[in-house]
């Protein structure tokens, strides 16, 4: 299937995988490990995705003079609004009310992940309009609703701009590493109170416990089993059931090796909570979590503080520990604004979204100025 226009033409594939790593990751890049070939095909091959996940792969490619992929965007056929985290469920009733179908629609995303990236894969930027044009194609050949590319970096907004796709902001909470040395120095730019509240949680959070780093060969079959059962305590109560099967987990730790980080809680020598992180060029993303003993403050322990020890230890500019959580903003990690991109070919559709996304914008930047006065840092500081 190839989306044509005067200036593309784009090749649909049926996977990630059906193109050479080296091909997507020239396009890719190293620095975001959420669009790289490995942990894409990974969901693949374990049937995260694919089947009946309601994620149906459909990758596009525009290939460049020498025949090899110049420009690339990791897109599914979704038939519902999971695992996504920017939610547009009221645009899909609304659609649906007014006699439309809203699924399937094409999302242009890292599936489950809400971490903000490239999702234009450029080998050469000058390739970006043209995918964008074999996106656009894709919906409008095949009469779907809409083309969603969610979490967004900020970089290539213009480039969605320009195609005339409606922008959407969100809140996430990152922390960022001034050049601290230590934990300790991060301690030290915060005011008295919440640094005391920190300490005191670290210290009842590892009471009669070992916590561990593990990356790479270090994480054995029995590691990844005990992390099953905590991501599948956190998905069941979450979300109603896991997104990503038991197979993803070893598949991600034989691709990824060192850029894989489980830090796990051990009580006399048996894994009872862990926190799974990926490692990218300059931050740490935080990603899964779970438990099997109620331990308080052991969530804060794993998913935030050990990040910030890793990132310091590693040089690392900021940690990204998911979606939503103003729990986080005592803790140092402050908001930031988070974007996505939307393509809405119906004139009508697209005003009534344009018009919700203006009064929304606004409420965005009034619960971040509101969430900014909150800092834990010292004033002046």
């Amino acid at each position: 299937m190839t989306p044509e226009s005067d200036t593309v033409t784009a090749r649909l594939l049926d996977g990630v995988s059906a193109l050479p790593a080296v091909q997507w990751d020239a396009c890719a890049g190293p620095g975001n490990p959420f669009v790289g070939h490995a942990f894409l095909s990974a969901l693949e091959a374990s049937g995260s995705v694919g089947g009946r996940s309601g994620w149906q792969p459909l990758p596009v490619v525009v290939d460049g003079a020498d025949g090899a992929p110049t420009a690339v965007a990791p897109a599914y056929v979704k038939a519902h609004s999971q695992g996504e985290y920017v939610f547009d469920h009221g645009w899909a009733d609304a659609w649906q009310r007014a006699g439309g179908d809203y699924y399937p629609k094409l999302q242009v995303a890292a599936p489950f992940s809400p971490v903000p990236g490239p999702r234009l894969l450029l080998r050469d930027p000058a390739a970006g309009p043209a995918l964008l044009a074999a996106l656009e194609a894709v919906v409008d050949r095949n009469g779907l609703s809409s083309a969603h590319a969610t979490f967004v970096e900020e970089a290539q907004l213009p480039l969605f701009e320009a195609a005339g796709w409606l922008v959407r902001q969100g809140t996430q909470f990152h922390w960022a590493n001034d050049g601290y040395a230590g934990f300790d120095d991060f301690l030290a730019t915060l005011a008295s109170r919440k640094r005391k509240a920190i300490r005191k949680e670290r210290a009842a959070a590892v009471e009669g416990l070992t916590i561990r780093h593990l990356s790479g060969a270090e994480i054995t079959p029995r590691h990844w089993d005990a992390f099953w059962r905590f991501y599948q305590d956190t998905g069941s109560r979450k979300w109603g059931r896991p997104y990503l099967t038991r197979a993803f987990f070893p598949l991600l730790g034989e691709a990824l090796g060192e850029r894989v980080l489980l830090i796990l809680a051990e009580r006399d020598g048996v894994p009872i909570a862990g926190a799974l992180n990926l490692v990218g060029a300059d931050a740490l993303y935080g990603r899964y979590w779970g438990s099997t003993e109620e331990v308080p403050f052991l969530h804060f322990e794993l998913c935030y503080y050990q990040a910030i020890d890793a990132a310091i230890a590693r040089g690392l500019a900021r940690v990204e520990a998911g979606a939503q959580g103003e729990h986080k903003l005592a803790r140092g990690y402050l908001p930031v604004t988070t974007w996505s991109a939307h393509y809405i070919p119906d004139p009508g559709f697209r005003r009534a979204v344009a018009e919700f996304l203006v009064r929304e914008r606004e409420a965005v930047g009034e619960e971040q100025a509101y969430l900014s006065e909150l800092s834990p840092f010292r004033r002046g500081g």
